[in-house]
């Protein structure tokens, strides 16, 4: 019978959870080097989020050196952005985030996410993020999001070349 675990093969997890928190999972058999630490790698996640206080955050386990890593989506750091004060969410459901992003802000969202974009352009990426921004609920520099979003299309508003 071959080993359940091959210790050569190198396995990656990504999981969703809420930043400084500590996560408790029921750990699968194919995460065998994690289960004997469930506490420590727990710790490791909450540690590694602390940034993210209070928002939903991806992480990525490399199992097969037991690395954390920090995969925010586009969503996170607007909100991070908007400076709001960090939330209970066992009190607090269902916030609005009516607040007002600067477009300086907005374009270090899009460096951060630039290589995980699917946009050919850097001002695709900016669209997806003024996109992302309207479906969290705020404005980009006191307009609504879609209406620069169309300047970009008509080409009133410049973007960078790359």
């Amino acid at each position: 019978v071959p080993p359940k675990f091959d210790p050569n093969e190198i396995k990656v997890a990504h999981l969703r959870c809420t930043g400084g928190e500590v996560l408790h999972l029921p750990w699968s058999p194919r995460s065998a080097p994690w289960v004997s630490l469930q506490k420590k790698a727990g710790d490791d996640i909450a540690k590694a989020t602390g940034d993210w206080k209070g928002l939903r955050i991806t992480v990525k386990l490399t199992i097969h050196n037991r690395q954390i890593e920090v995969v925010p989506s586009a969503s996170a750091p607007i909100i991070k952005a908007l400076k709001e004060l960090p939330r209970d969410r066992k009190k607090q459901k269902n916030i609005k985030h009516s607040g007002n992003i600067i477009l300086d802000e907005t374009g270090n969202v899009v460096r951060q996410t630039r290589h995980r974009s699917l946009a050919r352009e850097l001002s695709g990426t900016i669209k997806e993020i003024l996109g992302t921004a309207r479906s969290v609920g705020c404005n980009a520099d006191g307009r609504h999001p879609h209406s620069i979003i169309d300047d970009i299309n008509s080409g009133v508003a410049e973007c960078p070349a790359s």
